[in-house]
């Protein structure tokens, strides 16, 4: 008699044989795939950020030596411009194939790919401090109409149900809808956000320790901006962690 396991793997490879689908990286059939929409080969080239990092920011340091005399020295960015953040962590960089597979579950409505990358991240995750809180990146209802959806969300829901650690809904909005940072340059990214945020609960993270959840670390911007506006409110420590980072 098959196992639920094999059951489910001979019902895959039948789905792949009415349906053909190709993996999103190399584009070969799939017969067999551990995550939807990419091939065993593929998804396990997938391999988090080595050391070493920042450990305010996780930007990764060209040379490997860098923190063997001075275990705390920052980066540029975060002696010159530091986050409003205590410490922020990036698993894994922003490249294939976890570029691709952001792509298809944020903009393309891929939600089964939410278990998986949220498998990622967990598995991938450092020892954390004591917290209080996770809260996801919020979207503006506009852009959550669009999208019915916030992969952010669906993150920090799966991260919440591993650790016990208790998610915080409708404290922290996006109160002004902004255009996507993407599509804009360095110096706009830094702008592009602020006074977007705020916090519409404030009782409900009065001195609290908050982990802040979102799917890619691009300039810090979001993440400093949501930190700014939770502290402001009267949060403690807020951290970040975010499953990619562009590198």
């Amino acid at each position: 008699m098959a196992t639920p396991f094999t059951a489910a793997r001979l019902l895959r490879k039948l789905l792949h044989i009415i349906f053909p689908t190709a993996c999103a990286v190399c584009q070969e059939p799939l017969w067999d795939d551990p995550v939807p929409f990419f091939c065993r080969q593929c998804w396990g080239t997938l391999k988090p950020i080595p050391g070493p990092i920042c450990p305010r920011c996780g930007r990764p340091f060209a040379s490997s030596i860098a923190l063997q005399h001075s275990p705390t020295h920052q980066c540029g960015a975060c002696r010159t411009r530091p986050l409003a953040l205590t410490q922020a962590w990036s698993l894994f960089p922003y490249q294939t194939p976890l570029k691709e597979a952001i792509t298809l579950f944020k903009y393309r409505g891929k939600l089964s790919l939410a278990t998986p990358l949220a498998r990622a991240l967990i598995e991938a995750l450092p020892a954390l401090p004591s917290l209080d809180g996770i809260i996801p990146v919020p979207l503006h209802p506009q852009r959550l109409r669009e999208r019915e959806y916030n992969q952010s969300l669906l993150l920090a829901d799966r991260l919440s149900r591993q650790t016990g650690i208790p998610l915080v809904l409708a404290c922290l909005v996006r109160i002004r809808p902004t255009v996507p940072q993407t599509s804009l340059s360095k110096k706009e990214r830094l702008t592009n956000l602020r006074g977007a945020f705020s916090v519409a609960k404030p009782a409900h993270i009065q001195g609290k320790r908050i982990l802040l959840v979102d799917d890619v670390f691009t300039t810090g911007t979001t993440l400093h901006e949501c930190a700014k506006a939770l502290r402001r409110a009267g949060c403690g420590p807020v951290f970040g962690l975010t499953l990619a980072r562009m590198v």
